[in-house]
């Protein structure tokens, strides 16, 4: 008899999970999707479906684990943000290695998990959480130090994140966050209020497998307070075993641990504060702006593809990886590219698109919008106009090409 492919399941496929049916498809495993919800997430695009052999829109636990034991997977795993819990209590149930439901809320919620931090001994930011913006005011006034930050409780792409400087300000963004819906289109009940940390903010990014870890990237960002907002500018590839990194990744370990995220992809958004590093938070996900070919060369391997190892090949994985870190074979830079324009598209100049393209260290140009839909000025990572990744021999090639691209991105789009 023909042997069955292996089945994998992946949560909420979204955005850059996108990548995993085929990083599995490399180890011969077949990929199912769950839509954790009964309408797909719209601010983002719905998975491919060419991509699965079969689609699931959960309704409840039971029903959707019933349909899941007819293929015996080897791992349920979450694509983005909002498949974290079900992807828990799926991999629990069907006694496949998991993070575990106990821990699921406290990977999801920002203040859920900096308490969990507190909790455990690990360096945290002060916070309070409420469903009131007067009582955002009275912490933050008591508090008596400004600047703060106020934000959902569970979101991403910094997405309602703002830095308020006066006690109005906190006023206007805590209502702010309470009159509207996160990027999952979930309603904000209650709102969250930070410590400013200081320093530069930095991303480690992981692969576990029975809580053993491998490093396979860090980055630093760079970016550009605009009304209260952090905008994104360009995040930049750094060595692991040097510098910023010799600190940030003994602790990042430290909140994996604390997390419980013994298995999979993890994102970790880290401060390097005068008191040393501090969460910002982390996701146990994919990293949203990893991109496959541009870490394949830089680094010599990717999240997605060792985050499928790790489940298809576990001893392989912990042989070759664990304990380890990734060595940065090239440099590289991720630009994200700010607008203050507003108005429809009507074409992409793609005579300035080639022009981009042509550059020497240009690996690739995402852009995210096309004709006919709405531009609108940059206020977090989802609303830049277009992500830029290059790479070159050397930082000063790449920093070259980047000042180029930033004289001409705003005539990609016609309006």
């Amino acid at each position: 008899m023909p042997t069955v492919a292996p089945v994998a399941v992946i949560v909420d496929g979204y955005y850059n999970a996108a990548f995993y049916p085929a990083a599995f498809a490399r180890h011969g495993v077949r990929v199912i999707h769950v839509q954790s919800t009964a309408d797909p997430i719209p601010s983002w695009n719905p998975p491919d479906p060419a991509a699965y052999e079969q689609s699931i829109v959960h309704t409840d636990d039971e029903t959707t684990l019933d349909l899941l034991k007819q293929y015996d997977p080897l791992c349920v795993i979450a694509g983005q943000e909002p498949g974290v819990p079900l992807a828990d209590r799926l991999s629990e149930g069907l006694g496949l290695p998991t993070n575990g439901s106990r821990w699921s809320e406290a990977r999801r919620n920002k203040f859920v998990m900096t308490e969990t931090l507190r909790a455990a001994g690990v360096r945290s930011a002060e916070q309070h959480r409420t469903d009131s913006a007067e009582a955002a005011v009275r912490w933050a006034t008591r508090r008596g130090v400004f600047p703060v930050v106020v934000k959902p409780l569970s979101s991403c792409n910094a997405d309602g994140v703002r830095i308020c400087a006066t006690a109005d300000e906190v006023r206007r963004a805590a209502d702010e966050v309470l009159a509207s819906r996160d990027a999952f289109d979930l309603p904000n009940t209650e709102v969250l209020v930070q410590e400013y940390l200081d320093g530069e903010e930095y991303v480690v990014d992981t692969v576990s497998r029975d809580g053993q870890r491998f490093v396979n990237s860090v980055w630093k960002y760079e970016k550009t307070l605009a009304d209260g907002k952090n905008l994104y500018d360009r995040e930049i590839l750094l060595p692991a075993d040097e510098g910023p990194a010799t600190e940030l990744i003994p602790y990042v370990l430290t909140v994996l641990d604390a997390l419980n995220i013994r298995h999979g992809a993890a994102h970790s958004e880290v401060k390097l504060t005068s008191r040393g590093p501090v969460l910002v938070e982390t996701g146990a996900r994919l990293n949203g702006g990893m991109l496959p070919s541009l870490h394949d060369i830089c680094l010599g391997q990717n999240q997605a593809d060792l985050a499928a190892m790790a489940f298809v090949d576990p001893a392989g994985f912990l042989e070759t990886y664990a304990g380890k870190v990734c060595e940065r074979r090239r440099p590289a830079i991720c630009y994200m590219a700010a607008t203050t324009a507003e108005g429809v598209v009507q074409a992409v100049d793609e005579e300035t698109l080639a022009a981009i393209n042509a550059l020497p260290s240009v690996h690739r140009v995402d852009l995210h919008l096309s004709p006919g839909q709405r531009i609108r000025p940059t206020v977090d990572a989802a609303t830049c106009a277009m992500r830029v990744y290059l790479t070159g021999p050397t930082q000063d090639a790449i920093l070259a090409d980047y000042a180029r691209v930033r004289t001409l991105k705003d005539s990609v789009y016609r309006l």
